[in-house]
C-alpha cells in the first residue's frame, strides 16, 4: 500500500493504532467586508427556502437536545447526568441572551423578512418557544424523577425545610442567621419607591406582605445572594454522604424575619434573562475600549427576553412583573420547584463519590515533549526543531505543551519577542503572568486582545489594563471584525540566525476550558508557515493592504475563496470519474453559498462527511442534492471544539486545522488562520481521528434527510464498542513511548 494511500481517511473497518503525533485584497474591514460581499454577489445563491436549509436556532436547540440525551444515558453516572442537565440550562441562558435577543432586535427594528430558510422572526420565536416549552418539561421530568431519585441511592439527598430534622433546622437556621439574612436587601415598591432594577440570570422572591395596621398588600423584591453556593450541605463532608438544601428554601422559610411587623401572604421565585445581542457602531468608535465599556453597561439595562417563574405565583403579582419589566406572554416560562437549573454545574464540588463521576482522567504529556525518566524534555525549542509537533486536548496536557511553550519563551534569555493572540483566557492565567515576566525581562510582547469576545470582554479588558502596566504592546484589534484565530510567535536569536516557533491552534489559550474541550493545536517552525504568522500580526495591528500568505488560510482575506476553490477541485476530480472525497469536521455549518457548493459536489458525485457538534443548516441524504452526504455529530463528556478540514486533492490528502467554521460570520466578519497539516505522521494522526469518529457507536450521531438526528446503533458485543472519548484517553494514556514514523498495517 502506499504512503498516499495509507493517508487516505477512508478504512471502513474500525480499527485502534497507535500513531505518532510528531514528525522528526482590501486595506481596511470596511473595504475587506466590501470586497467578501462582492464575492458573495458574484456567486450568487440560487436556492433557499425549508428544502435546501434548517433553521439556525431550531437546528441549535436540537443539539441542545442532544446534550440532553447524554443527562438520560444510562452509561453516565448520575453526578455526570446532573452536570449535563446544568449545560443544557446554561446553554439556553446563552441562547436567550445571544439568539432570542436578536430575533426580539430585528423585530423591534421592523425587520420580519425571512431567513434563507423561508421563516420571519415571528415564526422563528413562536417555533422556539414551542421546542423550547418541551425541552423544559423534558428535562426537569428527567432531573426530579430520574436523577433525584439515582443521586439519593448514591448518598446524594436533597431535602425541603420541612422534612428536616430538628438538628438539620438548626443548622439551616444558623447558616442563614451568619450567611445569608446579612447579604439580603428586601426591596418594596410603592409611590416613594419604584420597581428595581432586576440583574440578568439572578434569581429573586416576588414577596407580597400585609400591612396588619391599615390591611393594605405591598409588594418587594428579595434578591438571592448569588455569592452563596446554591446548596447548602447539613451534614459533615463525608465522601458517602451528602445532605443537601437549596439555599432558596431557607430563605422562604426565614423571609418574615425581613419584614417584622408585617404579614408575609406569599413569596415565590422568578428569574430574568436580558438580551446580550447589543448593536454596536465600531466604525464611529474613537475609542474602542471604551465603547466595550459602555456596551457591558447597557447589557445590564437591556431589554428582558425571558422570565421564569413559579407556576403557583399568585395571579396579580404576575401581571406587576410583566407590567414594570415590559414582557410578553410570550417570554413567559412557568415552572414548579427549583428554578435556574443551570446550578446543577456547582454539585460537581461535592467532596467525594467517585463512583458516580466519570472516572477522573489527568491529561498525559506528549510523547514529543517528554524526556527519558518519564521527565519533561530540556528544551522546547529544539523539539519543534526536529519536527512539527500536534497536540490534542485534553488527552495530551495543556500544561506541559502550550503553557509550556510561553513560559520557557518568557525566560530564555536567547527570545527576543513573543507575539499572541488573546479571545479567551482564564481569571489567573499562567500565560498571561508568563507574557508579563517576559516583558519585565525585556522582551518585546505584543498581545492582541479580542475585546469583543461575547461574555468574556469584562475579562479581557481587565487583562489589557494589566498587560499594560508590564509594558506590553496590546492591541484590541480591528473595528468590524473579531480576531478569533488562535496564534503565537516566537522569536529567538540562535547564533547566526533569528527563527521563529509558531504554535496554530484551534481552541483559546484558556487553561481551564483545555481541559473540558477537545481541541488540536500545531508546533512548527517552518519558515514559511512562521513567516505567514509574522505577516497576520503586521496586518492585525500596522498596515498591510497587500498582504497574501504562503501557506496559511486567512479569513476574511482568502479563507472562503480558497475553501470554496479546495471543493472545486473535488468537483472536477469526480467529474472525470476520479476520487472526489471531502471530511470537514467543525462546530457550526451555517454559511449558505458554501452549502450550495457542498449540494453541488454531491450532485457530482463527491463523497462528503461532515462532523458537526452543533448547528447545522445543510440537509443531507436528499435524493438529487445531497445523497452523498452524511452529517455526524458526536456528543460526550468533552465538548468538540477541533476544525479539521481534509480534501482528497488526486490523492494528495490535504490536511488542515485551525479556528474556522464553516458561518458566514468565520469567513467574512473574522480573522481566522487555517493551517495546513504537512507532516506525514500528523497527517496519519488525524486519518486516525476520522476514523474514530466517523465509526464511532456509542456517542455518535446521524441527521436524516427529515431534519431529525438519530443515535447510531450501539454495537451488539462489548468488544465492538467504540467511544471517541475513551478511545482516545486509552490511546493517550498507552502511548508511552515515541511512536512509529510509518502508519500500522
Amino acid at each position: 500500500m502506499s504512503n498516499s494511500e495509507n493517508l487516505s481517511p477512508d478504512i471502513p473497518d474500525y480499527k485502534l493504532s497507535v500513531y505518532s503525533m510528531s514528525a522528526t485584497s482590501g486595506s481596511t474591514p470596511e473595504q475587506i467586508r466590501k470586497n467578501n460581499y462582492q464575492l458573495l454577489a458574484e456567486n450568487e445563491l440560487t436556492i433557499s427556502g425549508p428544502d435546501f436549509f434548517h433553521n439556525y436556532e431550531l437546528s441549535w436547540l436540537d443539539f441542545n437536545f442532544r446534550v440532553l440525551d447524554e443527562a438520560r444515558n444510562p452509561a453516565n453516572p448520575p453526578l455526570e447526568q446532573a452536570k449535563f442537565i446544568g449545560i443544557v440550562c446554561s446553554n439556553l441562558d446563552e441562547f436567550f441572551q445571544k439568539r432570542v435577543g436578536g430575533l426580539k432586535r430585528q423585530l423591534e427594528a421592523g425587520m420580519n423578512d425571512p431567513s434563507i430558510d423561508g421563516l420571519t422572526p415571528t415564526q422563528q420565536l413562536h417555533l422556539i418557544r414551542k421546542k423550547v416549552k418541551q425541552m423544559i418539561s423534558d428535562y426537569r421530568h428527567l432531573f426530579f424523577n430520574e436523577i433525584i431519585p439515582q443521586l439519593k441511592q448514591n448518598g446524594i439527598e436533597f431535602r425541603d425545610y420541612a422534612s428536616l430534622r430538628k438538628k438539620e433546622k438548626a443548622k439551616a437556621d444558623e447558616y442563614f442567621k451568619t450567611q445569608l439574612y446579612p447579604l439580603l436587601t428586601p426591596l418594596i415598591v410603592d409611590q416613594g419607591h419604584p420597581f428595581p432594577f432586576i440583574s440578568n440570570k439572578s434569581r429573586s422572591f416576588a414577596v407580597e406582605i400585609l400591612n396588619q395596621e391599615t390591611g393594605e398588600a405591598i409588594f418587594a423584591r428579595i434578591k438571592v445572594p448569588e455569592n452563596r453556593p446554591r446548596w447548602f450541605q447539613l451534614n459533615s463532608s463525608k465522601a458517602d454522604k451528602a445532605v443537601l438544601i437549596n439555599i432558596d428554601e431557607i430563605i422562604r422559610e426565614h423571609i418574615s424575619d425581613l419584614f417584622p411587623g408585617g404579614k408575609v401572604k406569599s413569596a415565590h421565585i422568578f428569574r430574568v434573562t436580558r438580551n446580550a445581542d447589543i448593536k454596536r457602531q465600531e466604525e464611529e468608535a474613537d475609542d474602542l475600549l471604551e465603547l466595550i465599556e459602555e456596551e457591558l453597561r447597557e447589557r445590564r439595562f437591556a431589554e428582558v427576553v425571558r422570565i421564569e417563574l413559579d407556576i403557583n405565583m399568585p395571579a396579580h403579582i404576575k401581571e406587576l412583573l410583566i407590567k414594570n419589566l415590559k414582557i410578553k406572554p410570550s417570554d413567559i416560562f412557568e415552572m414548579e420547584g427549583l428554578i435556574g437549573l443551570a446550578d446543577c454545574l456547582h454539585l460537581e464540588k461535592l467532596n467525594g463519590f467517585a463512583d458516580i463521576r466519570f472516572k477522573r482522567w489527568s491529561p498525559v504529556v506528549h510523547p514529543a515533549f517528554r524526556g527519558s525518566n518519564e521527565e519533561l524534555s530540556p528544551d522546547t525549542f529544539s523539539i519543534i526543531r526536529n519536527g512539527d509537533v500536534m497536540v490534542h486536548h485534553p488527552y495530551h496536557s495543556f500544561t506541559s505543551s502550550v503553557e509550556r511553550f510561553i513560559r520557557e519563551a518568557a525566560s530564555d534569555p536567547d527570545v527576543l519577542a513573543i507575539k499572541q493572540t488573546l479571545y479567551r483566557t482564564s481569571e489567573d492565567s499562567p500565560l498571561m503572568h508568563a507574557l508579563i515576566k517576559a516583558a519585565e525581562t525585556g522582551k518585546q510582547v505584543a498581545v492582541l486582545i479580542e475585546l469583543k469576545a461575547r461574555f468574556d470582554e469584562q475579562r479581557n479588558m481587565e487583562w489589557a489594563h494589566k498587560l499594560e502596566k508590564a509594558g506590553i504592546h496590546v492591541s484590541y484589534g480591528l473595528p468590524g471584525l473579531k480576531i478569533h484565530s488562535k496564534i503565537t510567535v516566537v522569536v529567538r536569536d540562535e547564533g547566526n540566525t533569528i527563527n521563529r516557533y509558531v504554535h496554530i491552534g484551534t481552541g483559546n489559550y484558556h487553561p481551564g476550558t483545555a481541559n473540558l474541550y477537545e481541541d488540536l493545536g500545531l508546533f512548527s517552525c517552518d519558515p514559511d508557515l512562521a513567516a505567514d504568522v509574522s505577516d497576520l500580526f503586521n496586518f492585525l495591528t500596522g498596515y498591510a493592504p497587500n498582504q497574501t500568505y504562503r501557506k496559511l488560510l486567512v479569513a476574511p482575506l482568502f479563507l472562503r475563496s480558497e475553501i470554496a476553490k479546495l471543493i472545486d477541485f473535488e468537483i472536477s476530480s469526480a467529474q472525470k470519474g476520479e476520487k472526489g472525497r471531502i471530511i470537514m469536521k467543525m462546530n457550526s455549518l451555517e454559511d449558505p453559498l458554501l452549502i450550495q457548493k457542498l449540494y453541488y459536489a454531491s450532485t457530482q458525485g463527491v463523497k462528503i462527511d461532515v462532523i458537526v457538534r452543533g448547528v447545522c443548516r445543510l440537509i443531507p441524504g436528499v435524493e438529487g442534492l445531497s445523497e452523498n452526504i452524511r452529517i455526524h455529530s458526536v456528543i460526550g463528556r468533552f465538548l468538540e471544539h477541533s476544525r479539521i478540514y481534509y480534501f482528497n486533492q488526486g490523492g494528495n490528502h490535504l490536511y488542515y486545522l485551525g479556528s474556522a467554521d464553516v458561518m458566514h460570520r468565520n469567513l467574512d466578519s473574522r480573522v481566522e488562520a487555517i493551517t495546513p497539516v504537512e507532516s506525514t505522521s500528523l497527517k496519519k494522526y488525524l486519518q486516525f481521528l476520522f476514523q474514530i469518529y466517523l465509526n464511532d457507536n456509542s456517542q455518535r450521531w446521524l441527521l436524516g434527510s427529515d431534519g431529525i438526528y438519530a443515535r447510531v446503533p450501539a454495537a451488539t458485543e462489548e468488544n465492538d464498542v467504540i467511544s471517541t472519548h475513551k478511545v482516545l484517553m486509552q490511546h493517550a494514556a498507552e502511548n508511552r513511548s515515541p511512536l512509529p514514523a510509518e502508519f500500522p498495517g
